[in-house]
């Protein structure tokens, strides 16, 4: 599949539903979590999304269901956030990807801090992913409206949407011809991304390759409110 996108051209910063990493440089004295083991050799790296202790990225980005736009650092002050980046069409990372979020969604309605952290998962195909498209999917995949820490954001178009996510956040992604594809879910491959940032504005973590484990990232917001 990389081929009939040109894996050449993409390199290693795009990967299928399968993932590949990216990387940053950082500045961990912002952050509360211990940095990870792959600090030091990251923060040497000229990587494009932020990790451990830098700042999160500014861009505001339209969440419809809210009807209003959203900045991504709209919290600061007030609350942690996550962030991931997702195609509703995708059935493969895709969904584990907005896993993480949900499962530390429903974390915070069970342990009572609802309020203390937001959710902003953000769509790089927005002529497929309408507002009611962003609405079955978030029904699909469990999460909780009714919580109010949760707003999907939709770039106006694909070019706003590689603004955001590629330059702004640094998550690579490229459409597949349609005459490539094996199936309809296929239809971009992309670089897999979730991240954690604290209530002041910095990444604690960004989880990149494989989609992680959702039960290591409640684990990471347990210790990052502790230690808060």
């Amino acid at each position: 599949m990389l081929r009939s996108v040109g894996a050449a051209a993409l390199g290693a910063s795009l990967a299928g539903c399968a993932g590949l990493p990216i990387g940053s440089t950082g500045a961990a004295e912002n952050a509360v979590l211990d940095a990870p083991d792959n600090y030091e050799t990251l923060a040497e790296r000229d990587l494009p999304y932020p990790i451990h202790g830098e700042r999160l990225p500014e861009v505001s980005v339209p969440a419809p269901r809210h009807d209003r736009e959203v900045s991504t650092r709209e919290f600061v002050g007030e609350r942690h956030v996550m962030l991931t980046f997702v195609f509703t069409r995708c059935s493969m990372t895709c969904p584990a990807l907005t896993a993480n979020l949900v499962q530390v969604q429903a974390e915070s309605v069970a342990e009572g801090f609802a309020d203390e952290v937001a959710f902003l998962p953000t769509t790089f195909d927005p002529e497929h992913d309408t507002a009611a498209e962003l609405e079955t999917y978030g029904e699909d995949r469990g999460v909780d409206w009714d919580a109010g820490n949760w707003w999907f954001l939709r770039p106006e178009s694909e070019a706003r949407a590689r603004e955001v996510v590629t330059d702004a956040f640094g998550v690579a992604f490229e459409r597949v011809p349609e005459e490539d594809r094996e199936t309809e879910n296929m239809a971009y491959v992309h670089a897999n991304t979730v991240l954690l940032a604290n209530a002041d504005g910095y990444v604690e973590r960004a989880y990149t390759g494989r989609p992680p484990n959702p039960a290591d990232v409640v684990d990471d917001v347990r210790t990052l409110r502790e230690r808060w």
